[in-house]
């Protein structure tokens, strides 16, 4: 990790917008800002928190930038160190030609994730939070972005502080049986330093309790929609981006490779891969494409196959088993139901199963339908208030774990052991939120991407 004794600046917004803004974080962001800021109020201390409007100009003159500056004295600023904001216009060589200037002015480009470790460092948010804003930019649907926006809130943090407290409680009544043993002091009984440890439990239970919601979330789900040429594949993928993605023609074989997008289907993220129709095929570019395709089906999370209704259901449902047979999470897609009678029957695949037209767009709900119990398994109505990360699950188990052993040595009297178990558990929960972080953990943190970078 860099030095925290520099002040670092980077453009914190996304180029090519009407406005772009480089940030300045550093005990001299003001002394960098000064040498370069002419024909506007000076900042300071007087005009703190006030945008003022005023040029960054080259020593030479040969640039220079109207913008909009502002003072964010620390501690009270993202960072907690003295943050400047240069509002200038949007194009990305101005910007760039703004950060040069900053940064041949004294500061130094900033790591990505450099600002947000320097908040979580100086104790303007905790681990949590810190992993919170790289969820709130890679936020692939409107759940993943409210769950991203409610852990950087800090409600998850402040969850895992209050078990972590009540076990450091636990832990002071164990240790004072070993430091004062001969001392009548005013303990709490056993049966309730118990009844405290089974109380954290619960609570780590319930938090884990959404682990799946959180991957799911955070990593999306993998579509793969597959199925003999010509059946609606890339008609399907469209219908479900809203555009047209892949081109469609009534020639069989027109997709010779993949095609993935990503999607919000039902506020999951997904990740959709139309696919080569699968066939015996002559062409060497179209069996690369055949061979693509089985490849994404043998890794795809939920396979949408797509069948025609207007052909001999028989061959079209031994084709779908031939490439699906075992796998969890099939759809057989009847696609086609236009060129059918109504009142005809489609046979019984065995598997969850839709039938729509992608001429027409009918039955297309009913698939979202059965995509979205697919992906969560039961009826999900309610957004959970928390849903932990794989690295957070993983910390929660580790101290679940150590809480048993905990009880069992406090009923037995045993104080030594018992305060082992818990300070297990208090350091892997310390680890959630940061306050137990190794140097490891903060490299980690400066290692994500953010769009603050």
């Amino acid at each position: 990790m860099k030095s925290m004794d520099d002040s670092i600046a980077a453009i914190s917004t996304g180029t090519g917008g009407a406005v772009s803004i480089i940030r300045i974080s550093g005990r001299n962001s003001l002394q960098i800002t000064d040498s370069i800021w002419k024909g506007g109020k000076k900042l300071g201390a007087s005009t703190r928190r006030t945008m003022l409007l005023g040029k960054c100009t080259s020593p030479d003159k040969s640039f220079f930038e109207q913008a909009i500056a502002v003072f964010f004295p620390g501690p009270s600023s993202y960072t907690g160190e003295d943050m400047v904001e240069l509002h200038c216009h949007g194009g990305p060589l101005v910007s760039r030609k703004v950060l040069e200037l900053v940064i041949s002015a004294g500061a130094r480009q900033a790591d990505p994730g450099e600002f947000t470790c320097r908040a979580f460092l100086n104790s303007k948010i905790d681990l949590t939070q810190a992993e919170g804003v790289s969820e709130i930019i890679s936020a692939q649907s409107t759940m993943a972005l409210n769950l991203a926006e409610r852990q950087t809130s800090g409600i998850l943090g402040k969850t895992v502080r209050e078990i972590r407290s009540t076990l450091v409680h636990v832990l002071s009544e164990c240790e004072s049986h070993l430091d004062f043993p001969e001392e009548n002091l005013d303990w709490a009984p056993d049966a309730q330093l118990c009844e405290n440890i089974d109380d954290a439990c619960s609570k780590i239970k319930n938090l884990l309790r959404y682990r799946a919601e959180g991957a799911i979330l955070r990593e999306g789900i993998r579509i793969v929609i597959a199925g003999k040429p010509n059946v609606g594949k890339s008609s399907l993928l469209n219908l479900l981006l809203g555009y047209d993605r892949a081109i469609v023609t009534p020639l069989p074989g027109t997709t010779r490779d993949t095609v993935e997008e990503h999607a919000s289907i039902r506020n999951i993220p997904v990740r959709l891969i139309d696919t080569a129709g699968i066939r015996e095929a002559d062409n060497l570019i179209e069996n690369k494409g055949i061979e693509r395709s089985l490849a994404s089906i043998r890794q795809a999370q939920i396979i949408l196959w797509l069948l025609d209704a207007s052909a001999d259901h028989a061959g079209e449902i031994r084709t779908m088993r031939e490439h699906v047979s075992g796998k969890e999470n099939v759809i057989a897609v009847w696609n086609k139901i236009d060129l059918i009678a109504k009142s005809a029957k489609l046979p019984a695949t065995g598997l969850e199963t839709a039938e729509i037209s992608t001429v027409n767009n009918s039955g297309i709900e009913l698939l979202l339908d059965v995509i979205e119990k697919s992906v969560w398994g039961y009826p999900h109505t309610d957004e959970p208030e928390t849903a932990v990360s794989i690295r957070h699950s993983s910390l929660l188990e580790e101290a679940l774990e150590a809480l048993p052993g905990a009880v069992e040595n406090i009923r037995c009297r045993n104080w030594e052991l018992s305060s082992v178990n818990l300070h297990a558990a208090i350091s892997a929960l310390g680890k959630i939120t940061g306050e137990d972080a190794s140097p490891d953990i903060l490299d980690e943190i400066v290692q994500i991407e953010f769009l603050l970078a």
